[in-house]
């Protein structure tokens, strides 16, 4: 069972990351923002920058680190919120996402900004370069990193997914962790009634891959499948709620991309609470 204590830091952390994804998206106005995935997705990155990846803030860099690409690049207000909880960012820079000349572009950009590993935004890439990462990291005969992508299920419709997990199955990169964030909708409705992947784990299976179906904003359960070590390529389906934690967003595919009114912003604020509780 993971620590008490770190799963109440965490916990505090998401809450935080749903108010800097709430102002991010106001802050911009009528150019809008991807909330709905990158509110689904908050404890999922929590956990991996709070309790999972062995990265250093100091050295970026570092050959020794853990590698974590962000497939579904629409989600970077979540990951920058994740990066400014966890140091990587000062919290203030939040406020110039999407503005002229910031480094917070709405997809993750290779510009500059530190512990970025890919550019993102093109969905279905993101697993081929875990495979790739993998590979890399066997030929300096680095064996302690490991490399965690981040999808949406909406995104595994892309081919280009299913060909990257025959290529981790065949190569055999049991460094490579996938995790779904899997609130099933997407852009323009259910994902059941676009592209029906269910059963999704008996087909990751099929793949030669060690699969681990867990409740996405259950943080013990999610810290929990980040430590099984698996002798196969890893994927953790995480169960999600698409706008999770505001009650007009959640399980509504129009907060997919959206921007908010004063009126809007200020309910979520309410029903989000105080920042710091």
């Amino acid at each position: 069972m993971p620590d008490r204590e770190l799963i109440d830091k965490i916990c505090v952390a998401s809450k935080r990351m749903r108010h800097h994804i709430i102002n991010m998206t106001y802050n911009v106005g009528n150019v809008g923002a991807h909330l709905g995935g990158s509110l689904s997705s908050v404890e999922i990155l929590a956990c991996l920058y709070l309790g999972v990846l062995k990265l250093n803030i100091d050295d970026p860099n570092w050959e020794n680190r853990d590698r974590l690409i962000l497939s579904k690049g629409h989600a970077a207000m979540a990951l920058y919120a994740a990066m400014a909880e966890s140091g990587y960012l000062d919290v203030n820079q939040l406020s110039t996402f999407k503005q002229d000349y910031s480094l917070l572009c709405g997809h993750p950009s290779l510009n500059g900004l530190k512990g970025i590993e890919f550019a993102s935004g093109s969905l279905g890439q993101g697993l081929s370069q875990g495979v790739g990462t993998c590979l890399g990291l066997r030929r300096k005969n680095n064996s302690s990193s490991r490399v965690y992508v981040l999808l949406g299920d909406g995104e595994c419709d892309e081919g280009s997914i299913w060909e990257a997990a025959a290529s981790a199955s065949h190569f055999q990169t049991n460094q490579l962790v996938a995790i779904i964030d899997c609130n099933r909708l997407q852009y323009d409705g259910e994902t059941i009634q676009i592209m029906n992947m269910d059963p999704m784990a008996d087909k990751w299976e099929s793949f030669g891959w060690d699969v681990n179906e867990v409740k996405g904003h259950d943080i013990a359960d999610l810290l929990e499948a980040f430590e099984f070590q698996s002798r196969k390529p890893y994927v953790i389906i995480a169960n999600t709620i698409k706008g999770k934690g505001i009650s007009f967003m959640e399980n509504d595919y129009r907060y997919h991309n959206a921007r908010l009114s004063k009126s809007l912003y200020e309910k979520a604020l309410v029903e989000l609470g105080a920042e710091n509780d």
